[in-house]
């Protein structure tokens, strides 16, 4: 079985053939008549299923999205690397639909220079987890990866991440209004700063009541103050690893105010591509 051939099985109502692409684990937990009692429920009022996303995770697993034609259920499958199923969720999807169409009046370039992956993004939770909550609900995550791989050789050290120390710019032009830069980076594979969730970061305020949300820079990599006012591509700082992160990445979004929590987020209108989700590499 090809993996992005799960959907037309499971619609077809060929359950045994899905269940037979499960590993051993997975199957020691679930029978194939409880497989099959579940699947049969999340689809007796589907009529089709929209492929989402693809995405690799350092070559260790295969996750693939699909959203029913209703935009209110969707299947989550996450294959191993000898292309077993491991997991397979059959979720409700939530919605903000009073909102999902309502972009930035700023345009906006991703923060970054050369090819990134969109790691979380899009408009339904199963493609961004931001998208539950509504002060970050359009904010995007980005990576570097190279041969499906975010490193290379020790991926303890922040150093191996392709991500690290590379430039984090200014998505448009604004004033900082916001800056931390001295949360010190975490270590890869070991516990995030849920302290100091955002890390070391920077706001940037547009006008127009929009505020851009860069989150996670190296310790201590910033180069702008406050007050100072920055044009579109300026260098911020460097990517790093500092706050919530469990490696090198860009968080960016866009809210109605300056507090991280008490905001509301804002579609972010880009340049040319207003449908980036999770799996898109991004070229600047």
């Amino acid at each position: 079985m090809q993996q992005k051939e799960l959907a037309n099985l499971i619609l077809q109502g060929d359950f045994e053939t899905v269940y037979s692409q499960t590993d051993n684990e997975f199957q020691n937990e679930i029978s194939l008549d409880e497989f099959r009692e579940v699947a049969e429920d999340f689809t007796k009022d589907i009529t089709g299923l929209e492929f989402q996303s693809e995405l690799f995770d350092n070559d260790e697993s295969k996750q693939y999205v699909w959203i029913d034609d209703s935009g209110t259920k969707g299947i989550v499958a996450v294959f191993n690397k000898d292309d077993l199923m491991d997991g397979i969720q059959f979720l409700p999807v939530e919605s903000y639909p009073e909102t999902d169409e309502v972009f930035t009046k700023t345009m906006f370039s991703p923060p970054f220079k050369g090819e990134w992956l969109v790691v979380w993004g899009g408009i339904n939770s199963l493609v961004n987890y931001h998208y539950e909550y509504e002060s970050q609900r359009y904010a995007y995550d980005f990576i570097v990866v190279k041969d499906n791989k975010s490193y290379e050789e020790n991926k303890e050290l922040n150093e191996s991440y392709y991500a690290f120390g590379k430039e984090y710019i200014a998505p448009a032009d604004g004033v900082v209004v916001g800056i931390e830069n001295d949360i010190k980076d975490n270590e890869p594979v070991g516990v995030s700063n849920t302290d100091d969730p955002a890390g070391n970061y920077v706001i940037l305020d547009h006008g127009n009541d929009e505020f851009s949300h860069l989150s996670h820079f190296k310790y201590q990599s910033i180069v702008v103050k406050e007050g100072d006012t920055v044009k579109r591509g300026d260098l911020l700082g460097l990517v790093g690893n500092s706050g919530n992160s469990s490696e090198a990445h860009i968080h960016f979004h866009v809210a109605d105010s300056s507090d991280l929590w008490d905001s509301k987020s804002i579609r972010i209108n880009f340049d040319g591509n207003n449908d980036m989700h999770q799996g898109d590499i991004i070229k600047r």
